[in-house]
């Protein structure tokens, strides 16, 4: 059985999370030589590449599994730490992952009532729900909001419920674009050409919205505005049209200041919570608040 030593495992950690053996260098207080030495004696003990020597460098298939053992070692230790009250203990970190709009709407209530009882520091990735299981399989979080069912290798996955879009435009926007729509059908044929607002180049909620109705993409103009809050306040100042979760939508279209395009159809986003097989107190935690909070804000999964 292979040993690995603790202090290659935490250099393998400062490479990744800082992205250059230099920078590995400095977080260590140590080398670049050193650094480098400890990756490849490392690679030598299991006769594996761990690195893609790259910038920033990034793991290799193997390195995932090596970095995945280090973040559960590390943790592991300092909760061993805390429980036995070690003074000098570090306050843990925990990694993850989740997309724009569950972080802009209710993720970071559950991480208040954790941080409420527990002592914690959190290391959020932000990522599109389609994506950021990618995250744990490469070792990079240990736990994500994702759209994905099925559990990563290593992982368990319960669901949390479901995201409502509602498809939605400012008054000003549907006054100078949309003017004498009266039916869903001519609606969807008019928002096919019509200014649309995207989150970002691989954003497909507009998109795909449009083309499980009308077989094909939009053609109209896109904005890219990539942050959950700004992508709201710029379909409320009439860029475009924009499918914007319930908690972002339904206070202005009660208000009259955002109207609701195509009130028969809505898109429904299932969102689950992954997390590593790990028995981890703090994971534990965060993982009972992650799931009462989406209990409150989402539709209950179907």
């Amino acid at each position: 059985m292979v040993r690995l030593q603790r202090e290659h495992l935490e250099t393998l950690l400062a490479a990744v999370d800082h992205g250059t053996l230099d920078a590995a260098a400095k977080a260590l207080a140590i080398t670049p030589s050193a650094v480098s030495q400890r990756i490849k004696s490392m690679e030598q003990q299991l006769g594996r590449v761990l690195l893609q020597r790259t910038t920033p460098v990034r793991p290799t298939a193997d390195g995932e599994v090596v970095l995945r053992h280090a973040r559960q070692a590390q943790l592991l230790d300092e909760e061993t730490s805390r429980a036995l009250g070690g003074g000098d203990s570090l306050v843990p970190s925990i990694p993850l992952a989740v997309n724009a709009d569950s972080l802009g709407t209710w993720f970071l209530d559950a991480l208040a009532l954790v941080r409420a009882d527990t002592e914690v520091v959190f290391d959020l990735h932000r990522e599109d729900q389609d994506r950021t299981a990618e995250l744990l399989r490469a070792g990079t979080v240990m736990a994500a909001v994702t759209a994905e069912a099925d559990p990563v290798q290593g992982c368990s996955s319960v669901p949390l419920g479901v995201d409502r879009y509602r498809a939605v435009a400012s008054p000003a926007f549907v006054a100078r674009y949309l003017s004498g729509v009266d039916t869903e059908r001519r609606m969807l044929g008019q928002l096919d050409r019509v200014p649309l607002v995207d989150y970002d180049r691989a954003d497909d909620l507009q998109q795909g919205y449009l083309r499980r109705v009308l077989g094909h993409a939009p053609s109209g103009p896109r904005h890219f505005v990539p942050t959950s809050a700004d992508f709201a306040r710029a379909v409320s100042l009439g860029f475009g049209w924009g499918m914007l979760p319930e908690a972002q939508c339904l206070e202005a279209l009660d208000r009259g200041t955002l109207v609701e395009l195509t009130p028969g159809r809505r898109a429904d986003v299932a969102l689950w919570w992954q997390r590593w097989n790990l028995a981890s107190p703090l994971l534990e935690r965060v993982t009972e608040a992650v799931r009462a909070v989406a209990a409150e804000r989402l539709h209950p999964a179907r």
